[in-house]
């Protein structure tokens, strides 16, 4: 009985397993090798490797004078995007054949820019305008945010299933012998 419940678990981990997504990095190579145009890439559901944090912070204030003291008044506002690792994505536009504008939201002006990086092995890594020591500076949603840098490496990745196409043509030599 006891052989019979561990293989039942085991059964049922297989099973799982094997339905599970295999997440490759979406890098300059397969992209050459397989070639896709603009078309097929829009229907690729691309996943973000890490998490990504936006953060963009505004403040306004305002003073009043109150019995010869100054009363001040600092209203500061944060807006925060998070985008979570295995968050998906689909391709928006692409302005050139090595960047990538990728929305993970269902609004396609909400996009973040990749491309390949020669620091991250052609690996697809998240584009900023700039990037500075700490931080770096992205457009999103057509305002300036910034991103700390451990969002530098955050990467696309795709579910790629490699499907053998072979054809084996098989013949069997049946012997020669002198005449």
């Amino acid at each position: 009985m006891k052989n019979i419940v561990i293989l039942a678990i085991v059964s049922l981990t297989f099973s799982l397993t094997s339905c599970s997504k295999k997440l490759t990095y979406f890098s300059e190579r397969l992209q050459k090798e397989y070639n896709w145009s603009e078309n097929e890439l829009e229907r690729i559901q691309f996943y973000v490797s890490q998490d990504i944090r936006l953060y963009k912070s505004s403040s306004s204030g305002n003073s009043r004078i109150e019995g010869g003291k100054i009363k001040v008044k600092d209203n500061s506002r944060i807006n925060e995007v998070l985008i979570k690792r295995g968050t998906p994505g689909t391709l928006v536009f692409s302005p050139n054949e090595k960047r990538f504008a990728v929305s993970f939201e269902n609004d396609d002006d909400n996009f973040l820019m990749f491309g390949p990086s020669a620091k991250n092995n052609g690996r697809y890594t998240l584009l900023a305008k700039d990037w500075q020591r700490n931080n770096g500076i992205i457009t999103y949603g057509g305002q300036e945010y910034r991103t700390n840098s451990e969002s530098a490496y955050a990467a696309l990745m795709v579910d790629i299933k490699k499907a053998k196409n072979s054809t084996v043509k098989r013949k069997t030599a049946k012997g020669r012998t002198v005449r």
